[in-house]
């Protein structure tokens, strides 16, 4: 962690807003338009997002954050969920703080998740390290990426014709 209590991800910096308040410190979030606590597993998604829109082309208008789906009668929030411009989701992003090691786990979660939005991309990152998978729906498979794929890509990805 640096000097503030922030840790140091794999991910370009950014020009953070970040305030100190009476409850303690806040970011702000450029999708929800509001200052949110500052946590670590909120510095790990502030910086992917920013990563997302400024290195790969992702637009701000088409990613939310804190998405509330219903799953097994019960809500819950995806981390982030990136759409097309006819608001079809194409991706679930799952966050966890950096000292949180990427396991099984956090994949079944992401994957409860699709189960509701099917998507054909799920990502998920610590900050240091980052998993993303494609989903084949057909094959009933997914197969990892070397890297996050560009907005471009996603959106133009088409499924395998059927035979």
């Amino acid at each position: 962690m640096d000097k503030d209590n922030r840790y140091i991800l794999n991910l370009p910096p950014f020009d953070a807003k970040i305030l100190e308040t009476d409850s303690g410190l806040v970011i702000f979030d450029k999708l929800r338009r509001k200052y949110v606590a500052l946590t670590p597993e909120e510095w790990v998604r502030q910086h992917f997002v920013h990563y997302l829109i400024a290195k790969k082309g992702y637009p701000l208008s088409l990613m939310a954050n804190e998405i509330p789906i219903t799953l097994n009668s019960m809500t819950r929030r995806c981390d982030t969920v990136v759409y097309n411009n006819r608001l079809e989701p194409l991706m679930i992003l799952e966050y966890k703080s950096p000292q949180i090691t990427i396991t099984r786990d956090v994949f079944d979660q992401i994957a409860r998740y699709n189960s509701v939005l099917r998507v054909k991309y799920l990502t998920v990152s610590n900050g240091l390290v980052h998993y993303c998978c494609k989903m084949d729906y057909e094959n009933q498979t997914f197969c990892y990426l070397r890297e996050i794929p560009d907005y471009f890509t996603i959106t133009q990805d088409r499924p395998l014709p059927s035979t």
